[in-house]
Formats: C-alpha cells, structure tokens, sequence
C-alpha cells in the first residue's frame, strides 16, 4: 500500500442509512467505518484517488484527509478473522485456528477478507447446500470461491468484471493452494454462466434481480442487499433466508433449468 491513502467520508440523515449502508457495500466490499455524529451517520472508507472518486459520484460530495502516520496498524486491525463453522477466514497476519479449514485473504487495497456479513451469510449457507459445481459472480478477493474449493465443491468458476479482482483472486487462490478457473467478464452484459449446481452472488439487489433470468442452475445463493429490501426473482423459488446486522442471504430454487 501507498502512502496515498485516504479516509473518505460521508454523513447522511438517519432516514437515509440503510440505503447509503447498501451503496458503500458495492464501493467497499472490503468494508467500512460506520459512527453516529450529530448530524446524522458518518460513513468511511480507507481507500485511494479511485475510491474518492468513485464515493464522490455516488454520493455528490465527501470529505477526504490524508491518513496520519502508523495507518498500517490501524488498516491491519480493520481486517480481523472470523469463524463460520470449520472455516476460519482472516488475513495472512494473523494465525488460524487450530484444526480449521483456513481460507487465508490478503485484503490489500481494493478487496475484503470475509468479516462483511454479507459474505458471513453466504459461507453459512455454502456449508448446507449440496456440493457441486459452483460459480462464484463478483468474486472479488475469491473469498466465496475458495471458500467453496476448500469445502469439496468442484470445479469452481470466478467471474469478476474487474481485472483487479480477478488478479486478486488468481493470487489468494495460489496461497490457499486450490484450484479455481478465473474469468474477467461482466456476467449482466457477457455471456451467462451456465452449468453450475450453485451459482453464488454477493452483490446488490438490482444486480442479483439483473442477473437471475440470465441463469441456469439448480440452485442460486444471493447477497449483498438489505434484510429490508428481498429481491423480487421470477422463476425461482424461494428456500431459506439468513441475516445479519440487518444485511440478508437467500438461496433459491430455480423453477427450470432450461
């Protein structure tokens, strides 16, 4: 990491959260800082230029400071290990547990190690479902992917539209020493994964209501949005739901697979 780093924030009314909770996801999969102030809630990101940017778009404005020195320590404690299960997921620095399926994530600038509860809930549910051919849309860091490589199911496809994810994922996969087929590709423009017993997608709602109908599988995992807010997916039928800190997962049935 550069010494560009910046914190980046954004404040909005107590009306407004859950939404502006939801649009930082899809900024930040690796996840953010959240503190009631008194003008409302404080949303806030270490990132770069990029990220600035891409908050200011989404948001109209932010405020932005250079991070002090010893941010390395406090960007280090940001990114802790979680347990689901036999899975423990965290980042190089820090040792698994003893006996643990390790799924060891180096978050580095851009991506997430897995404490999000979004991607909480979706390893939960991977446990359950029956193993087989999985992909994984939006894979960012590969967490999800490896994650399900590491608990039997095979083959497992990547799909990431950007190809820092996919350099990302390719480099994380080498560490945990599975076997992962990555593609860079835009899974709501490009051609549709087909084929799979699972296809998993930790993304926002409108996205998963995007890319549903483009499917062709037995079984659909999908994240990423607000407990408060399901998707509406014609043609599948709806089996169980998880949440989280106000975050959900849904596994569906698809009513065909073509």
């Amino acid at each position: 990491m550069s010494a560009s780093l910046r914190r980046v924030s954004v404040t909005v009314p107590p009306e407004r959260a859950e939404r502006a909770r939801a649009v930082m996801l899809e900024l930040f999969p690796e996840g953010f800082q959240e503190a009631d102030g008194p003008d409302g809630l404080e949303l806030a990101a270490y990132t770069g230029p990029d990220g600035e940017e891409r908050l200011w778009q989404a948001f109209g404005g932010a405020s932005g400071a250079d991070v002090e020195s010893g941010w390395e320590d406090r960007w280090r404690a940001f990114h802790r290990p979680v347990r689901i299960g036999p899975l423990w997921v965290g980042p190089p620095w820090e040792p698994p547990d003893d006996g643990a399926l390790a799924v060891v994530i180096d978050p580095g600038r851009a991506f997430g190690t897995g404490a999000h509860a979004t991607t909480r809930l979706c390893l939960e549910s991977l446990l359950e479902l029956p193993r087989g051919s999985l992909v994984d849309v939006g894979c960012g860091s590969g967490v999800l992917a490896i994650a399900a490589a590491k608990l039997g199911y095979e083959p497992v496809l990547g799909v990431d539209a950007d190809p820092a994810a996919i350099e990302s994922a390719a480099a994380n996969a080498h560490v945990n020493e599975v076997r992962l087929e990555l593609r860079q590709s835009d899974a709501l423009a490009g051609p549709p994964p087909r084929g799979a017993d699972v296809v998993v997608a930790n993304i926002t709602r409108e996205a998963v209501e995007r890319l549903a109908p483009r499917l062709m599988c037995p079984r659909f995992l999908a994240s990423g949005y607000l407990a408060s807010e399901p998707p509406d997916l014609p043609g599948f039928r709806h089996l169980a739901r998880r949440e989280l800190e106000g975050w959900a997962a849904d596994v569906y049935a698809a009513l065909t697979t073509g």
